[in-house]
């Protein structure tokens, strides 16, 4: 496929349509084998963009009633991609993971799916599929994102052809991929909503080994203000971040110690090491 070429993702998925940049009989073909598959047969997508499912609860009717089918590819088109993915059943699904992680959880055996090759033509068109289902949904954390956007512009060679590909502005696509340069702690901040967007954007084009001093000092600075901040959308106090992480600790522990890294510095985390090395009475 040439580089730059628009796809319309929407008919990617469904597998009709007069516009489809996929040859019409090859569609159809797809289109037609719509069918019922058990769950052992399904795989969920191993370039997946999405680190994690999320809450299922959304979902919790699909043991009873499926609303939207699938999107598959056979195990053999898919391999021709990515040869070395573990993947052993008959399908991998592109678009449709979280219906699949629910369906598991809720105790459905089969999933209704649509078998479209055409969608596993190439990587570029592979990735963007994934991401097409992703995008602008909210519980999509943007590190998520900006990952998923990076790695479609590794296969497209040019930030503009990912762009076109995704139907959105070159400089979102900029802004996305500049957020992968900010302190490891700092994506998690983003991810929690602790850290703005907007600022993590401007956090971005500081030397990394300044990145973290610099919210440091921020979050000082809000902390000053005071909780009668007219600026609502001013991010948590450290102490809600902290005792947010120490209510998710069984789920996720390392959120507690990258808060705790972020708001003690070394120095700190040291001496609260020490501490809790001392014998109890």
């Amino acid at each position: 496929m040439a580089r730059g070429q628009r796809v319309n993702l929407a008919e990617l998925h469904s597998a009709v349509g007069d516009k489809s940049p996929v040859d019409r009989s090859q569609l159809q073909r797809d289109s037609a084998a719509g069918r019922t598959v058990a769950l052992d047969e399904l795989t969920a997508n191993p370039r997946n963009p999405r680190d994690q499912i999320g809450d299922l609860a959304d979902l919790a009717s699909i043991a009873d009633m499926q609303l939207q089918p699938a999107v598959v590819v056979t195990r053999e088109a898919y391999l021709k991609l990515y040869p070395d993915d573990a993947v052993s059943t008959r399908y991998v699904v592109v678009n449709g993971c979280r219906r699949l992680a629910a369906a598991r959880k809720y105790g459905r055996s089969d999933l209704a799916v649509i078998v479209n090759d055409a969608v596993a033509r190439d990587r570029v068109t592979l990735i963007s599929a994934s991401i097409a289902e992703n995008v602008d949904r909210k519980d999509f954390d943007v590190i998520e994102e900006a990952r998923a956007v990076e790695a479609l512009v590794a296969e497209c060679g040019r930030a503009e052809d990912a762009a076109t590909r995704l139907r959105k502005t070159g400089a979102w696509v900029s802004q996305r991929r500049a957020l992968l340069k900010l302190e490891p702690e700092l994506q998690t901040a983003l991810r929690r909503g602790e850290l703005a967007i907007r600022d993590a954007r401007d956090l971005a084009r500081v030397p990394r080994i300044e990145q973290v001093a610099r919210w440091r000092a921020s979050m000082d600075r809000n902390d000053d203000a005071g909780e009668g901040s007219a600026d609502k959308k001013r991010p948590p106090s450290r102490s809600r971040v902290i005792s947010t992480a120490i209510a998710e600790f069984n789920d996720k522990p390392e959120n507690l110690a990258i808060a705790l890294r972020t708001y003690l510095g070394a120095d700190g985390v040291d001496t609260l090491l020490q501490l809790l090395r001392r014998p109890t009475n």
